[in-house]
């Protein structure tokens, strides 16, 4: 099947793929969730931000070649203050899972996971940048992950 989206579309299905099956190890390692309280609570709060992110972005399609979807540029809700809040909300989840286990199985499954999703994340944004003109000066102002560093 041609690619629509390039080798942008291409890599971001890799990355996706990447994230996907180091989750799966992760859980059929039985490491994917914290088994300390405090940790328990991180996971959670992933969750809600996943939830509300999904909530705000509203009945938009998943794409697996990260191609924009069609409407407006989001910036409301989390994505005023994270570009990719789904993925930051995965990507602290498994990174709370891989301290909550301290092995080195889950804290590569984990960067792994961070890996793949960069790379799918640096994908959208170049096709975003392409759709929308403000997506720039959006990107400029909102983390990509974490709000006040990265």
């Amino acid at each position: 099947m041609p690619d629509r989206n390039g080798a942008g579309g291409v890599t971001a299905i890799a990355g996706f793929i990447v994230a996907v099956i180091a989750i799966a190890l992760l859980a059929l390692s039985g490491e994917i969730f914290a088994r300390q309280p405090l940790l328990m609570l991180v996971q959670a709060l992933a969750v809600v931000l996943m939830v509300w992110a999904r909530l705000t972005f509203g009945l938009r399609s998943f794409n697996p070649g990260a191609a924009p979807t069609e409407g407006e540029l989001v910036t409301t809700g989390p994505y005023r203050y994270w570009r990719h809040p789904i993925y930051a909300a995965v990507i602290i989840f498994v990174a709370t899972a891989a301290v909550s286990h301290a092995t080195w199985r889950a804290a590569a499954l984990a960067l792994t996971v961070a890996g793949g999703l960069y790379l799918r994340m640096r994908s959208e944004e170049r096709l975003l940048a392409r759709r929308y003109a403000d997506y720039r000066a959006y990107a400029a102002r909102t983390a990509r992950v974490i709000p006040g560093l990265f």
